[in-house]
């Protein structure tokens, strides 16, 4: 308990909190009610013990877990190719009597977990051994992909580049990996093989966002409207425009931010932004304080997940990012994404809580 990082936990916590507040007022006048904060409550009140007992949790045990924590994600994600449930053109949940569940949201974690097991397994001298985990992550990434789940599949590809830049012993090998990415990006955006058709419209409306206003621009256009109108100090909780007459699509999810925006202004975003610094920052103190390879490896995989969620999520709303499905950590509704946030914190917290483990003769 001496080496707890309190600010780490309290910061999510606090962020989860002020997240239902934004929920229930984008539900203010939808047709759920107020039934997604309610059941946003449940979440946080059940991730905030599952986020201690992960702080409990030796991480070094992961690293035993981590081969069947992989196979039973590859499992799951077989099983919603076949049995899934299907919403909004995507097949990702499978439906368990009242709870839906999402296993492209916990596979996050176990791949940032599997990712650093087998970097930790040679020493990749050779640029040959690369094949090992690229192929590990690319199974699981396309059947992501095939759900279709872009987004998903994008922060798990930034989860395995961070890994590899931190964990090659040569600068080199990784920038040869970094042009194959690029190349492989290129094709994706050049060609139909990879990208759906409105995918690639969403990139095409990023560069130029006036092109298709009322059809997939209209979710961008919304979005930045919404941010706008908060101005300052904002239009008061419950008295946001654009948040209350539900011009923004899926404002309680993936756009979150623009009801924080609206109603709570430019200084109520820069409060969220402050709180997101001091978890990525006790991340980041974190990876130093790592006292071997895997847990440095694992830190990186879950920082490197929760930057990117906020990088990318922030940026979509306010234009300077393509849209794409990434929720915003422990704000947007869901309970596999809040859930995985608080597991993957309390793994962040184990982590930081031994690193004064070799005086304590624990090593």
């Amino acid at each position: 308990m001496r080496n707890f990082n309190w600010s780490l936990a309290i910061a999510c916590v606090v962020i989860s909190i002020l997240g239902v507040m934004c929920i229930q007022s984008a539900d203010l006048h939808g047709s759920d009610g107020t039934g997604e904060y309610k059941k946003q409550l449940v979440y946080v009140v059940l991730g905030i013990p599952l986020m201690i007992g992960f702080s409990l949790i030796d991480y070094r045990s992961w690293q035993r877990w981590a081969p069947g924590l992989y196979v039973a994600n590859l499992l799951l994600l077989l099983f919603i190719m076949r049995g899934g449930h299907s919403a909004l053109g995507a097949q990702r949940w499978i439906q368990l009597g009242p709870i839906t569940f999402q296993p492209s949201e916990p596979a996050k974690l176990i791949l940032a977990i599997s990712i650093a097991f087998v970097l930790c397994r040679s020493s990749y001298e050779k640029f040959s051994e690369l094949w090992k985990p690229i192929v590990a992550v690319a199974i699981p990434a396309l059947l992501i992909l095939k759900q279709p789940d872009l987004g998903t599949a994008l922060v798990v590809l930034a989860i395995f580049s961070a890994q590899l830049f931190f964990g090659l012993p040569k600068l080199g090998d990784f920038a040869i990996y970094a042009m194959g990415v690029l190349t492989a990006g290129a094709v994706a955006v050049g060609t139909n093989a990879i990208l759906k058709p409105f995918q690639k419209a969403r990139l095409v409306v990023f560069l130029n966002p006036k092109a298709d206003p009322q059809g997939f621009g209209y979710n961008l256009n919304q979005s930045k409207i919404a941010v706008g109108n908060g101005e300052l100090i904002g239009r008061g909780l419950h008295h946001g425009t654009q948040t209350q007459l539900n011009f923004v699509p899926e404002h309680s999810r993936d756009f979150i931010f623009t009801v924080l925006g609206e109603e709570f202004g430019f200084l109520g975003a820069m409060a969220l932004i402050a709180l997101y610094i001091v978890v990525l920052y006790g991340g980041v103190r974190t990876m130093i304080a790592a006292r071997d390879r895997f847990g440095f490896l694992l830190a990186t995989g879950i920082v490197t997940m929760l930057f990117f969620h906020v990088l990318v999520n922030v940026g979509m709303t306010i234009g300077i990012m393509p849209v794409a499905g990434i929720p915003l950590p422990f704000m947007s509704y869901g309970g596999s994404a809040i859930l995985t946030n608080f597991a993957a914190v309390g793994v962040l917290l184990n982590i930081y809580s031994q690193k004064d483990r070799d005086v304590l003769g624990n090593a």
